[in-house]
Order: structure tokens, then sequence, then C-alpha cells
């Protein structure tokens, strides 16, 4: 897990001011929405989500679905990171809203034998649920375990104030544990990599995504930390991913001054 590198990269990313770039917030913000939605199944590129959010143009021929998940998506990450500056609290209902939000658009009101739950409110599942070949917990054990895991992440929220790698080992922590708990029928993923960038947030450091290209190795990591209990693996590939992005956007800024080639 190459921690060392990641630590350096924040620095020099801070150190570059990035975060005080003008339209730099509104990019990474976009960045987050595209990566995160296309996961789910969005096919609205980069290019198209910029356009949806910051002009309000749909893409031609594409389905209404995914503009519907990228707007919602979009407006829950700006609630999060308001949330994130006023320091509110983790608590199920805090994660509720996040993923109320999230489903705003595409949620449904699910009759189900022990009850009745809305997807728009951020009611937790009443029905066991699988992806793939995973089986989530039973869905009765869901508000305990998403009860303890809020305290757990509330109570260490500070201890990790100042110290880089904690920050992030805690924030990837959240988004996995969330994830496998897969409290709600709809917006897991999404509700969890928005857990995640609420405690980087939270500390004012640049936030992750999962890059689209890697989802594959995504999916792989959450199910190989799962087989084997073991959270490293799903660190080290948040790690991977983490330094990929900040190398990315070094560099295009690095580049900004090289000059341009005239062909005339």
């Amino acid at each position: 897990m190459n921690w060392e590198k990641l630590n350096k990269l924040v620095k020099d990313f801070n150190a570059l001011g990035l975060n005080k770039v003008v339209d730099f917030d509104l990019f990474n913000r976009i960045a987050i929405v595209h990566h995160s939605s296309a996961i789910e199944g969005s096919t609205l590129t980069l290019q198209e989500t910029a356009l949806l959010i910051n002009e309000g143009v749909t893409a031609k021929g594409k389905p209404m679905a995914d503009h519907q998940m990228v707007t919602d998506h979009y407006a829950a990450l700006l609630f999060v990171l308001e949330n994130a500056k006023n320091k509110t609290p983790i608590t199920p209902i805090f994660l509720k809203e996040i993923n109320a939000k999230v489903n705003k658009s595409a949620g449904q009101v699910r009759q189900t034998a022990p009850g009745v739950c809305d997807d728009t409110k951020g009611d937790f599942r009443l029905g066991n649920v699988t992806a793939g070949s995973t089986y989530f917990v039973n869905y009765d054990k869901v508000p305990k375990m998403t009860d303890e895991l809020c305290a757990s992440l509330q109570h260490k929220i500070e201890e990790v104030k100042g110290n880089t790698e904690a920050i992030y080992q805690l924030s990837f922590d959240a988004h996995f544990y969330l994830v496998t708990i897969h409290p709600w029928f709809d917006g897991n993923g999404r509700t969890s990599r928005l857990l995640m960038n609420y405690i980087q947030a939270y500390h004012q450091q640049p936030p992750s995504l999962i890059f689209i290209e890697d989802k594959a190795y995504y999916i792989e990591a959450l199910l190989e930390t799962r087989r084997i209990d073991n959270i490293n693996i799903f660190r080290n590939f948040m790690c991977s991913q983490h330094i990929k992005y900040l190398e990315q956007e070094i560099e295009k800024y690095n580049q900004r001054n090289k000059g341009i080639s005239f062909v005339f």
C-alpha cells in the first residue's frame, strides 16, 4: 500500500493551490459525478455530464433516466459538501438524506412483506438483496449495523485530524463498510462513495473517485476484501485510484504554461 506516495502527492496538490484555481471545484465535482454515475450504468460522457450540469443541455439519444441519475447525484454531492463544511454528524438520518437525494427521480415506493419503504425518502430496505454472487446482510440487521458504523465513524472522524493517511484510510473504510451493509434497495454505491467524499471534505482534503475504466478492478477489490476478510485489499485499491487521480491533475496543471505550437 503506497501511502507514502499518496501523502507526497496530496502535499504537492495542496502546495500548487489547485483547489483555488477558478472553476476547479466545479470540474472536480463534475468528474466525481460522471465516474460514479457511469459505474452505476449512466451512458453520459464526461463532456455530456458537464453540459448537463453547467448548462442544462441534455445529450441527444441518451436515456432520460441517465440524465436524472447525474443531476440527482450532483445535488447529493453538493449536499454532502455543504454538510462537510458544517461538520454535520454522521448518523443514519444523515445517510438516509444522502440516499434520498441520490434516488430523488428514479426511486420507488416498494411494497414488501414486512412493510412499505420509499427510496425517495432514503428508507432502509425491507427485504434481502444480492448483487452478482454476493448476498448482503438480512434486512432486519441493517438498522443496528448502520447505527454501529455511524457511531464508529463519528468517534474516529476527529481523531484522524491532521493525519493524511488516517483521513483517507477512514474514508475508504467508510465506503467499504457502508456498501457492504447495503442498507438500501438502490443507490448503495453512490451513497457510499459520497460518504467517502464527505469525510475527505470534512478534513479539507482532495476528494477521491473511482475511474469508470477501472470498474472491474473496483468490483474485484470489493469481492476479494469480503472473501478473505482483509480490508487492506480495498484500501490498497482506493489508494491507487487516488494516486492516479492526483497524478493526472498535477500533470495537467503543470502543462498549462508549456505553450502552444501554432500551425500558421
